[in-house]
């Protein structure tokens, strides 16, 4: 799978630590940065993170901030982008199996490397319950709105 990952300072190292993870399981991965651990505007890193997951570029993103929230409201402006802030694996679980998020926002302020680890793991090896009539009609209507109200890339 081709990974788009994005962070600002803050998610630096829990970000890189991912980026090593994902590269041993034998994922591609476009990092959109930052590189260092000088303050970094997060928009800089997330915005065109996200394009890369709207226009088709890449499979998924995954992006890293101090709380996950700053990213996915960034990342849930694009067309086509379905960002979940997830915090523990039920929910990773369930942002795919329920909502299909294509980006998945984690705090490394709030979270460790162990648990973001295995919440990237349920988060990626999750299928959407496309054949489930109840979830199929939930996620048609946020799609309906995305498209009735972001401009299409």
């Amino acid at each position: 799978m081709k990974i788009a990952l994005a962070s600002d300072h803050a998610g630096l190292p829990l970000k890189l630590e991912i980026a090593a993870w994902l590269q041993a399981q034998g994922h591609s991965l476009e990092d959109f940065g930052t590189h260092s651990s000088d303050p970094f505007d997060l928009p800089d890193s997330i915005y065109p993170a996200a394009l890369a997951v709207g226009r088709g570029q890449v499979d998924r993103g995954i992006f890293v901030d101090g709380v996950g929230y700053g990213s996915a409201m960034i990342a849930n402006k694009i067309h086509g982008v379905y960002a979940a802030v997830c915090q523990d694996p039920f929910c990773a679980g369930l942002a795919r199996s329920h909502s299909n998020s294509n980006v998945l926002c984690l705090g490394g302020k709030l979270i460790g490397s162990a648990i973001a680890m295995e919440i990237v793991r349920v988060w990626l090896t999750t299928d959407y319950l496309a054949n489930d009539d109840k979830y199929r009609r939930r996620v048609d209507k946020v799609v309906a709105i995305n498209d009735r109200h972001l401009l299409p890339l």
